[in-house]
């Protein structure tokens, strides 16, 4: 058997977006204070993860936002010829204001408005539930270029994301922007099907964790995105029953999941960088608790 129409209709809605966006909003207004140590420096609180794309389910709680600082960058170099990596270094003399002043501003800034409620973990800062303000989790971070080209008249090339460090000191980097673009662009192409049917694979792993086939945290939602990304336009469509037969046909039996990237496209989906890849071992446990639920339903 496979699971129902009726079923996947229901899971393939989005969730509630209300109480997220008052959630961001607390979050944002409280970090754009003009008394921060980084008043008068560039920087932007945004969303990202699964409400910023659209593919939140009813049972997910956590809003992710991003304060990042755009006063300073980290940089990539590898891909420059070594003269323009050398006129680069020579142009870029390191910043007064550096990551770990921003990272000390921006916890300052929410101690004072949340208390105890805001707690700093191994990647991001998490302010706890409230009444009707979710749970939250504020990644602390500055922009990062990755060069292809450059030279000193300003016609340089590179591609931009993030960069931030976990409690141990790794730095990490990733490109949210791009994920949320290309996802998009990709959903366009389906005619809105693959949101829909990421937001089945979510819910699915919700019901696999709730019945103790799947353990917690197999499947992040980011590398879910980034599986359905590389599945094929076509094999989208007519119906939700057809649109999910198709893509796990096609993930099982076609497809090398080797070759897949992140939606991102600046990593590869599986490797060995647990920061910003999936494991193909975590992968598989997936994909094969979620076909024995297709096939047991």
């Amino acid at each position: 058997m496979a699971i129902p129409e009726a079923q996947l209709t229901t899971w393939a809605q989005i969730g509630a977006q209300v109480t997220s966006q008052d959630t961001y909003a607390t979050i944002k207004l409280a970090l754009e204070n003009e008394d921060a140590g980084y008043a008068g420096k560039r920087y932007k609180a945004f969303l990202q993860g699964s409400y910023r794309n659209d593919t939140n389910i009813f049972k997910e709680s956590d809003v992710d936002v991003v304060m990042n600082l755009d006063e300073i960058f980290s940089y990539d170099l590898s891909q420059l010829p070594p003269a323009q990596a050398t006129a680069f270094t020579a142009s870029h003399p390191a910043a007064q204001y550096n990551h770990n002043h921003f990272r000390a501003d921006v916890l300052a800034v929410l101690n004072d408005r949340f208390g105890d409620h805001a707690v700093p973990g191994t990647k991001a800062v998490t302010i706890k539930s409230f009444h009707d303000r979710r749970k939250a989790d504020v990644l602390i971070a500055i922009q990062h270029r990755k060069y292809s080209r450059f030279t000193n008249l300003g016609n340089d090339a590179h591609v931009e994301g993030i960069c931030f460090y976990k409690s141990d000191g790794t730095k990490v980097v990733n490109y949210p922007k791009l994920h949320r673009t290309n996802l998009a662009a990709q959903n366009q192409a389906t005619a809105q099907w693959m949101k829909h049917v990421v937001r089945i694979f979510k819910n699915a792993r919700e019901r696999l964790i709730t019945e103790g086939e799947l353990e917690a945290g197999i499947a992040p939602s980011y590398y879910l995105e980034g599986l359905l990304y590389n599945v094929p336009v076509h094999k989208f469509g007519t119906s939700y029953a057809d649109s999910v037969h198709n893509c796990l046909a096609w993930l099982s039996q076609e497809a090398d999941l080797s070759t897949f990237v992140c939606a991102n496209r600046q990593y590869m989906l599986l490797d060995d960088n647990p920061d910003v890849s999936w494991t193909t071992a975590n992968c598989q446990q997936f994909m094969n608790a979620l076909i024995a639920l297709w096939n047991d339903w």
